[in-house]
């Protein structure tokens, strides 16, 4: 059975139009796509107990925001190895078999959120199932760039387009599963009528003669509920966020779409090429640095151009994938307190809805942009423009803590999604560039060895971001308490402010709350807390803009045809 999955016995017959497979590529990467959709799942991971506010026991917002870089670790490791797999198996084999890691990983993950394991959710959706979306990543791309010689930017594009738009699909599925699986935790009342106390920096009330958790929800909090709730007192682990379910229902749903799209697969016979086209002259192709000989998968890694390369992808993604990770967090905490009439959970939705279109867009948009202006050209806009968008984010994020206005909140809306553009199309352009350089002959596997700097990326990005983000967060959170009357500190609180550190590690104490006792005229300090990170993505993508103006063709002595 399994040997019917392989290469040999998907050669397309005589006459097989060739758009019949850029729709199953398509298919497989909206599925593993849905990866993008992560920081939907934020807010519910990280009140997994509390369900309506984080509790002492629910994860941290690092905690969760790491699982989707396992996952990317994993996608770029399985690439590199599954690349050199796929010449020789072919992409119905990898499809297949990253069906059942995706779908698996999720049915895993599930399990862990359903037991509270946090490690199975690392190894069901970060390693098992970052190994299906680095094998469902590569299945298509030398397949499609044999299918397209003619159009390789374009015929990857199209591709890596679905990977882009994985997230457009998903992000209303995920919103809408979570509603349906959601319930809300025990009420006991607002919080002026029921006792706290605090016990270790935890928040406690009495239930039934017994002292138990609880969180105490504000109207802010609550907006964000898919059902409609009362500011107060909530009883901790009697709710559920509908995080579980919804894991199960989208492992079974992606395995069947992504085992259908395998099935269709084939690949055209040994030296096939499209009618009517004949391959560019030396002297055409040399000029856009565009090989006509091809460089063997293990020679590519002696050359200074996959390195190179090699940077060029990792800062690129490493600038992007931060901020993708943790995008409607982002988006809540820079605006939402700003501007809470127009930035609430809905609008936060609606904002990673749009990363996914614009990310899909860009995909297709400057893969086939590079077509006629070249790869290398490609990568000077993504890093010039890039460069001057990410430091305009920390002034609109300034601007509007100081003068709130929707005018910044367009500035940063317009900033981002023109960023998201050349993320996703950094991506798309890659493998075209790669084939221009090393030839189309071994192009699916050095792309996917070319996959571990977006495994390096995966860590890069959503540490820099977090880890500048919660030292953005304490030292905000200390400058605060230092503003605010300690007799309203301790009322607030039910604990005295050199309690602080332990308040902050219950999650009893945040800016949010702090805010509500500071002083009057006090500027709240939560829309710069991703002021530094910005201003390290800009300074990363000036050493992708070197190492992109470093590259050259590769020696004659690398070529499998040189003497």
């Amino acid at each position: 059975m399994f040997d019917r999955l392989k290469k040999q016995h998907i050669i397309a017959d005589e006459g097989f139009n060739r758009w019949k497979v850029p729709p199953a590529s398509i298919a497989i990467h909206l599925c593993i796509g849905s990866v993008y959709a992560w920081s939907i799942f934020n807010p519910a991971l990280t009140k997994e107990y509390g369900v309506v506010a984080a509790s002492s026991m629910d994860w941290a917002l690092p905690s969760v925001v790491w699982i989707f870089s396992v996952a990317i670790v994993f996608l770029g490791l399985a690439a590199a190895f599954g690349g050199k797999w796929l010449e020789e198996v072919g992409p119905r084999m990898v499809g297949v078999t990253a069906a059942f890691l995706w779908g698996g990983g999720f049915l895993i993950g599930g399990v862990g959120i359903l037991t509270h394991q946090l490690w199975l959710l690392y190894f069901g959706y970060g390693v098992l199932g970052g190994c299906g979306l680095g094998l469902g990543y590569v299945s298509p791309v030398s397949t499609l760039i044999r299918w397209f010689p003619d159009r390789r930017g374009m015929a990857t594009g199209l591709a890596i387009m679905g990977f882009g738009g994985g997230a457009m699909v998903a992000t209303p599925i995920k919103e809408w599963l979570l509603g349906l699986y959601y319930h809300a935790p025990q009420y006991l009342g607002a919080e002026s009528a029921v006792k706290l106390v605090t016990e270790g920096g935890r928040r406690m009330a009495e239930v039934n003669g017994q002292m138990v958790e609880v969180v105490v929800a504000s109207a802010k909090q609550l907006a964000s509920a898919p059902v409609a709730l009362e500011p107060g007192v909530y009883v901790v682990g009697t709710g559920n966020t509908g995080a579980a379910m919804t894991f199960f229902t989208l492992g079974i749903a992606y395995f069947i779409v992504m085992i259908i799209a395998s099935f269709s697969y084939r690949v055209p016979r040994e030296g096939w090429l499209p009618a009517g086209w004949t391959p560019p002259t030396a002297d055409t192709a040399s000029k856009r640095m565009i090989t006509q000989r091809h460089v063997d998968i293990d020679q590519a890694l002696k050359t200074p151009q996959f390195y190179l390369l090699w940077i060029v992808l990792c800062f690129n993604v490493t600038a992007g994938i931060g901020v993708l990770g943790v995008a409607k967090t982002m988006m809540t905490e820079i605006f939402g307190t700003t501007l809470p009439m127009v930035v609430n959970s809905t609008f936060a939705a609606t904002y990673v809805f749009m990363i996914s279109v614009f990310n899909m867009v860009g995909r297709f948009f400057w893969a086939s942009i590079s077509d006629y202006i070249g790869r290398k050209n490609t990568y000077f806009v993504f890093f010039i423009l890039g460069i001057a968008l990410y430091l305009s984010v920390p002034y609109s994020a300034t601007q509007v803590g100081v003068h709130p206005a929707v005018l910044w909140l367009v500035m940063f809306y317009g900033a981002t999604m023109i960023i998201f553009t050349m993320y996703g199309g950094g991506f798309a352009a890659i493998p075209a560039y790669l084939a221009d350089i090393f030839g189309t002959k071994y192009v699916g596997g050095i792309h996917g060895r070319l996959l571990t700097a977006w495994s390096t990326a995966g860590v890069l990005g959503p540490l820099a971001i977090t880890q500048l983000r919660d030292l953005s967060i304490s030292k905000s959170i200390h400058a605060l308490a230092a503003k605010v009357d300690p007799a309203a500190f301790q009322q607030k609180f039910g604990a005295t402010i050199d309690q602080l550190d332990q308040l902050v590690a219950a999650k009893s104490v945040t800016i949010g709350r702090l805010m509500e006792i500071a002083p009057a005229g006090t500027v709240d300090p939560t829309p710069s807390v991703y002021n530094t990170t910005m201003y390290a993505m800009a300074g990363l993508l000036v050493i992708g803009l070197i190492a992109n103006a470093l590259v050259r063709p590769v020696s004659d002595k690398h070529y499998m045809d040189s003497k």
